[in-house]
């Protein structure tokens, strides 16, 4: 059989590579015959990273003739959006089942309506079309604040025959959006399945003084535009940069880590506003392209302080204990599940003095918190392997013969 995968991926933000890591390696697994076709952001990174076979979101190879190039900018975009639909109708002729892999797909984060949102809505489109079975795995979803947005995501969700959220916000969203959700499943994030480093079942070294680890983000608002973005993005700078000097003159050490390549500029902007000199900790920065290479910093800390989803959930994995600093619900709904909802705030309102007193509250009993971690995650284990079954089972199967769907239908 022949299964595409649709996400934002190789475009630097390593939370969606995890996820699409987590989905192969389930694939790679479960169906080892399996014709695996990822349509992606970054197909050539993708290619050499994961050996797979792609293809980009306009369904180009790597030679492009002139002339569809000028039909797909400028006064000719509109016509060339209907020359790719007529390329994806072709490429997804011969696939079974096309899987969008976990991630935020169904919010408008950083987002213009004919960005994300409209990509997702041409390929379910055109995956109905050819009769495809179209499976939303453990994604996350909302806000989608831009009503254009919002018609593109909800028309595509419609389309799917199998729908799983990786929160209970996820699902309450999806359902507001006018969409039946009686059928969809409540299952974990799928990058909870990937691979720990091999040191996280060793013994624990407890250090003193503790190292508390800062996933640092170039947040400048929810809009691509927002009116406020270099003011909301300077004092986050200046608030992180004010946690970590206060940490450091405690005498804890300070690693700060990124989740997206975009993070490098904050992580350089933060390491400016830091003096030099005089603080009794150490400063040390890893520039985490990976969710493997993220988590290999957290094996170093005792406690995370994050903002990325995906920062957050490697610190849970690996039975750290965390404070949210968060942009979106999910965060919130994933704190909440590991029973640590106190321990969350928003990026744009923190309060410096606060998270200093939940860093210390947290080191006072840190091995309770662990064990509570980790009772968690075995029941996450339990519940990724479910939902492995019930799609080897009802999705991940040949079509039978190629039904094409109503039209009307695919549109609604």
């Amino acid at each position: 059989m022949k299964i595409a995968l649709l996400g934002q991926f190789g475009s630097g933000n390593s939370g969606n590579d995890g996820s699409l890591e987590a989905m192969l390696g389930f694939l790679r697994g479960g169906l080892p015959d399996a014709n695996l076709l990822c349509v992606c952001s970054n197909p050539a990174l993708i290619r050499e990273r994961f050996r797979l076979d792609v293809i980009g979101l306009r369904a180009r190879r790597a030679s492009v003739s002139g002339t569809r190039r000028w039909l797909e900018s400028g006064l000719g975009r509109n016509v060339g959006r209907l020359v790719s639909l007529a390329s994806i109708l072709r490429i997804m002729g011969d696939v079974d089942v096309m899987v969008i892999p976990g991630t935020g797909i169904l919010d408008d984060f950083q987002e213009s309506p004919f960005g994300w949102p409209f990509i997702v809505y041409w390929w379910c489109l055109a995956a109905r079309l050819r009769g495809a079975r179209i499976a939303f795995v453990s994604i996350g979803a909302g806000p989608i604040r831009g009503a254009l947005s919002r018609w593109f995501l909800t028309s595509a969700a419609r389309m799917a025959t199998y729908r799983s959220y990786r929160d209970d916000f996820s699902l309450r969203y999806v359902r507001g959006l006018g969409i039946d959700t009686a059928p969809d499943h409540r299952f974990p994030d799928l990058a909870f399945g990937l691979q720990a480093p091999a040191q996280s079942n060793a013994a624990r070294d407890r250090q003193k003084p503790a190292t508390i680890g800062i996933g640092v983000m170039k947040y400048r608002g929810w809009e691509r535009d927002h009116a406020d973005a270099d003011a909301i993005y300077a004092t986050y700078v200046e608030k992180i940069a004010e946690v970590a000097r206060r940490l450091m003159d405690g005498g804890h050490d300070v690693r700060l880590f990124m989740g997206d390549t975009s993070d490098e500029k904050a992580l350089d902007d933060i390491l400016a506003a830091l003096p030099e000199t005089g603080s009794r900790g150490r400063l040390s920065v890893a520039r985490t392209t990976s969710l493997q290479a993220v988590m290999d910093e957290v094996l170093k800390v005792d406690v995370a302080i994050v903002s990325r989803f995906h920062n957050l959930l490697c610190a849970l994995k690996l039975n750290r204990p965390a404070l949210s600093l968060g942009y979106a619900e999910k965060n919130d709904e994933l704190m909440a599940a590991f029973d640590r909802a106190e321990f969350c705030q928003h990026i744009e309102r923190f309060d410096v003095e606060q998270v200093l007193r939940q860093v210390d509250m947290v080191l006072d009993d840190l091995t309770a918190a662990e064990n509570v971690i980790a009772r968690h995650n075995t029941a996450i284990r339990a519940e990724l392997v479910r939902q492995q079954n019930l799609l080897l089972a009802q999705v991940l199967v040949r079509r039978r013969g190629k039904t094409l769907p109503l039209v009307q239908d695919a549109l609604r």
